[in-house]
C-alpha cells in the first residue's frame, strides 16, 4: 500500500507532519535534545477523540522495526495528550500490517487487523463495551412485562412498542420529567424518520412503526409519568445488558424480541417463531460469510437475518465492508403487517439492515428477488415458512386445487418449491413441519418430487417437538438443499436425530438453557453434518428418494444401552401430541 493510499483510509484531515516529506518529527515538538528514532512517517491525531495514530512503514518486518515503532510510541505519550495511541507497521511490498492498540497500563495489544481503518473505527477499539448478561435480561425482562401489564398495554403490542422505545433510547432519545406523553412519541418518531431515511418502503415502515405502535391510544393516553418510568427502566435494566456487536450481545437481544413475541404467537398459531440458537445453529450450516447475500422471503421477526447479518459482520474488518453487508446483502419479505414492524425494529436495534425488506408477499416479488440475487455472490436463502397459510397469502392458482382445505395443504413446501425456483442456485436452508418429511403421496409428495428434479437434499434434521413452546406447536425439522444441482439417487443424505438442544421448559418465560448445555451441543452437531457421520441414536448418511421418508427416525440404528423408561414415556408422548396435531386423535 502507497503513502497516499495509506493517508486517504486514515483520514487525511487527521494528517499532521512538520518537516519535509509530509513526516513527523518528534524533535521539533519536545522541548528537549532528541536522539536514536525521532522521524516517524505517517502521523494522524483526531483532538475530539484524542487518538494518535502511528505508521512506519517498512518493506519487512523484524524486531527492530517493532523497537523503533515503539519508540515514536514513547515519544508521541511524552508530547500528546492522546488518551489512545495506535501503533502500526505497513508493509509497502505486500500491504501486510501489525497493528497494536497501546493499553493504558503501558502495555500494548497486537490486534488480529489485516486492513488499515479510519480513525474513526481505531477509536471505536477504545470504547467501554457492553456486559452482556442473560441471567439478569430474563429477570429484567420478565419485570418490564409486567410494568407493561399495569400500564394496560396489550400482550400483543408489548414486543413492538418495547423494541421502539429500546431503538430510540439506543440512538439518543432525548426526554425529561417536564415531557408529556406526546412530547415523548414526537421525539421518538424523529429518531425512526431519521433511521429509515434511506430505507426501502420506508412510508410503510413508519406506518408499521408510527401509527400502529405509536399512535395506538393505549400508547398515546399513557400517563406521561409511567411512561417515563418505563423509559427509565428499559434504559438501566435492559440496554446496560446488550452489547449487540458480537453474537452472544445480538443472541440476547434476539431473546428479548423472542420474549415478547410469544405473545403474538400465542393469538396466532400460525406464526412459529425460530428460537434464535436455532437460527443460528442453521446459519452456521447454511455456511454465511462475509460477501454472502442472505435472503428471507418469509422474514417473520428477522431472526435469520439477524443472526446471519451478525455472523457475516464478524468476519469483517472495515466500516466499508460492515456497510457492504448491511446495504446490499441483506434481503428479506414479509407479508404480515404487524410481524414487519417487528422486522423493521428488529434489524434496527441490531445495527440496520433493514434497507432491503420488503412488506409484500414473496409470490409478488418474484423479479425483485431475481434482481437483487445477484449471480456474482454466493446466496444462501435461510426461511421458515407459515405452515398452515390461508388462501389469501398464495396464489390463486395454488389455492383452487386446495378443495374443501383452508390451509395449506403442502405444509409450506409450496413456498420452498417457489423460492427455489425464483433463486436458482446457493443453499437453501429451511424449517418445516415433519409432516412434509415424512409424507410420500399427495401435495407434498408432488412438491418434494419438483425439488429433487433440480435440487439436492443435502441433509434434514429432526429438532425438538417442543421447539416453539410456548407459541406455535408445530413438531419441525430442517431441510438443507443444495439449489440447482439436481438430486442424484446415490447421494448421500446426511440425517441428524437431534431432537435434545439443551433447552427446558420454564414457565412464564418459555425453553431455557438453563444448564449451559447448547454451546457444547450445537459443535457436535456441527461437527456430526460436516463428517456425515454415522452414529447409533444420533444421525446416519442415507441415499433417499423423493419417495422416502426423510428423516433420522427412519434410517437411524437405536442406541438401546441409553434407554431408559423416561425415555419410553417421553416417545409416547411426542407420538401422541404428533396424532393430535396432524387431526389423527382417534388412532390414541
Amino acid at each position: 500500500m502507497d503513502r497516499i493510499t495509506m493517508i486517504q483510509t486514515v483520514g487525511q484531515q487527521y494528517l499532521t507532519s512538520n518537516i519535509e516529506n509530509g513526516e513527523f518529527s518528534y524533535a521539533q515538538v519536545i522541548d528537549r535534545t532528541l536522539s536514536g528514532h525521532y522521524k516517524l512517517d505517517i502521523r494522524f491525531y483526531d483532538s475530539t477523540k484524542r487518538i494518535a495514530i502511528l505508521i512506519e512503514t517498512k518493506t519487512r518486518f523484524k524486531k527492530s522495526d517493532e523497537a523503533q515503532l515503539f519508540d515514536y510510541v514513547t515519544l508521541e505519550k511524552e508530547y500528546a495528550v492522546a488518551d489512545k495511541i495506535i501503533a502500526i507497521l505497513a508493509n509497502t511490498a505486500n500491504d501486510k500490517l501489525k497493528v497494536w492498540k497501546c493499553l493504558p497500563d503501558g502495555n500494548a495489544e497486537l490486534l488480529n487487523d489485516t486492513k488499515l481503518k479510519t480513525i474513526a473505527e481505531y477509536a471505536d477499539y477504545y470504547l467501554p463495551q457492553n456486559v452482556n448478561d442473560r441471567s439478569a435480561v430474563l429477570e429484567n425482562t420478565a419485570t418490564l412485562n409486567k410494568e407493561l401489564h399495569d400500564n394496560g398495554i396489550p400482550e400483543n403490542l408489548r414486543s413492538q412498542f418495547v423494541g421502539t422505545c429500546l431503538l430510540a433510547l439506543k440512538n439518543g432519545l432525548v426526554y425529561t420529567s417536564q415531557m408529556s406523553t406526546l412530547q415523548i412519541i414526537a421525539g421518538i418518531k424523529g429518531i425512526l424518520g431519521s433511521l429509515l431515511k434511506d430505507s426501502m418502503d420506508k412510508a410503510v415502515k413508519l406506518t408499521v412503526l408510527q401509527e400502529k405502535v405509536l399512535e395506538n391510544q393505549y400508547v398515546r393516553e399513557m400517563d406521561s409519568h409511567n411512561f417515563h418510568h418505563l423509559l427509565k427502566f428499559i434504559k438501566e435494566n435492559i440496554l446496560p445488558y446488550i452489547n449487540d456487536t458480537n453474537h452472544e450481545g445480538q443472541d440476547i437481544l434476539s431473546y428479548f424480541f423472542t420474549t415478547f413475541n410469544k405473545y403474538v404467537a400465542r393469538e396466532d398459531k400460525n406464526q412459529a417463531f425460530t428460537p434464535n440458537h436455532i437460527a443460528h445453529f442453521m446459519c452456521k450450516v447454511a455456511g454465511i460469510y462475509k460477501n454472502t447475500q442472505i435472503f428471507d422471503p418469509t422474514c417473520g421477526s428477522g431472526t435469520f437475518l439477524v443472526q446471519a447479518m451478525t455472523m457475516a459482520l464478524a468476519q469483517c474488518e472495515t466500516n466499508k465492508e460492515r456497510d457492504a453487508v448491511k446495504e446490499k446483502q441483506i434481503f428479506g419479505i414479509e407479508y404480515d403487517e404487524n410481524v414487519f414492524g417487528l422486522a423493521t425494529t428488529n434489524m434496527l436495534i441490531h445495527g440496520d439492515g433493514n434497507s432491503n425488506i420488503k412488506k409484500a408477499s414473496c409470490f409478488d416479488e418474484k423479479s425483485w428477488i431475481e434482481q437483487s440475487l445477484l449471480l456474482t455472490k454466493p446466496r444462501v436463502v435461510l426461511m421458515n415458512p407459515p405452515y398452515n397459510a390461508s388462501k389469501k397469502q398464495v396464489p390463486k392458482a395454488f389455492a383452487d386445487t386446495w378443495g374443501k382445505s383452508s390451509t395449506d395443504p403442502s405444509k409450506g413446501m409450496y413456498f420452498v418449491n417457489y423460492v427455489a425456483e425464483c433463486v436458482g442456485t446457493g443453499r437453501l436452508v429451511t424449517l418445516l413441519p415433519m409432516a412434509c418429511a415424512i409424507t410420500t403421496r399427495g401435495v407434498i409428495s408432488d412438491l418434494k418430487h419438483k425439488m429433487l428434479e433440480k435440487n439436492t437434499l443435502d441433509a434434514v434434521f429432526s429438532f425438538p417437538a417442543d421447539m416453539f413452546y410456548p407459541g406455535a406447536s408445530a413438531v419441525a425439522c430442517c431441510m438443507v438443499f443444495n439449489l440447482g444441482i439436481p438430486h442424484s439417487s446415490e447421494k448421500k443424505t446426511f440425517f441428524g436425530y437431534f431432537k435434545d438442544d439443551g433447552f427446558e421448559k420454564r414457565k412464564g418465560i418459555g425453553r431455557v438453557d438453563v444448564r449451559n448445555r447448547w454451546d457444547k451441543i450445537e459443535d457436535e452437531w456441527l461437527d456430526m453434518y460436516e463428517h456425515r457421520a454415522t452414529m447409533a441414536g444420533k444421525c446416519v448418511a442415507q441415499s433417499v428418494t423423493a419417495e422416502d421418508e426423510w428423516c433420522a427416525e427412519a434410517y437411524m440404528e437405536t442406541d438401546y444401552s441409553t434407554l431408559c423408561d423416561a425415555d419410553f414415556i417421553n416417545v409416547m408422548k411426542n407420538y401422541a401430541a404428533f396424532l393430535v396435531q396432524n387431526g389423527m386423535g382417534d388412532k390414541l
